[in-house]
């Protein structure tokens, strides 16, 4: 299944409306076409208009694109090493795997992250807090809570982090200069 191409969602699905960021409910059979699928979420447009599924509901879409999906996930985006031991390195990775649901490039390449702190946790000592803060694209964005969700998620998930917190910040104000270059490459405004 590509991009673009028409689908039926299997089951009822709770989805996230783009980008007033409010949870909604699709009934089954809802016609949809995936605008983008990146970062293990799914932007979808319907009738009624933009819609992120998340990960946990991709089976709505139908086992052969869910397979498809995450096979080149795999390749697009990379993993990160858990058995590398810890690095800063590997956070920047983690929060890579972060998409805006409307924008086809990743939260670090957008230039939404403005600070990382990495300390010794005091829970784990073994382990690590990180601490983001980021911004957004636009103020009025709904979809802050959910991209900052999954930053903070990504990186919880590394098997060297105890906790983080994500932070969304509004100074300064996030302009398209800060998009990387490798952003712009994939925007196509080299």
């Amino acid at each position: 299944m590509a991009l673009n191409e028409e689908i039926q969602l299997a089951r009822d699905t709770k989805a996230t409306i783009v980008p007033a960021g409010e949870e909604h409910m699709l009934a089954a059979g809802t016609k949809a076409v995936v605008t983008q699928a990146l970062g293990g979420s799914v932007t979808i447009r319907t009738e009624q208009g933009l819609y992120r599924i998340a990960n946990a509901d991709l089976d709505t879409l139908g086992e052969s694109f869910t397979q498809k999906m995450r096979t080149e996930e795999r390749h697009v985006v990379g993993t990160v090493d858990s058995e590398q031991p810890f690095s800063e390195d590997q956070v920047w990775e983690a929060m890579k795997r972060c998409f805006d649901p409307e924008i086809p490039v990743n939260v670090v390449d957008l230039g939404l992250i403005y600070d990382l702190q990495i300390k010794k946790s005091e829970a784990r000592p073994e382990a690590h807090s990180v601490e983001v803060k980021m911004t957004l694209t636009a103020q009025g964005c709904g979809m802050g809570p959910v991209i900052a969700d999954d930053v903070k998620r990504n990186i919880e998930a590394l098997s060297g982090v105890s906790e983080a917190q994500v932070d969304i910040v509004w100074d300064p104000p996030w302009t398209p200069h800060m998009i990387s270059d490798a952003g712009r490459k994939k925007m196509g405004i080299e």
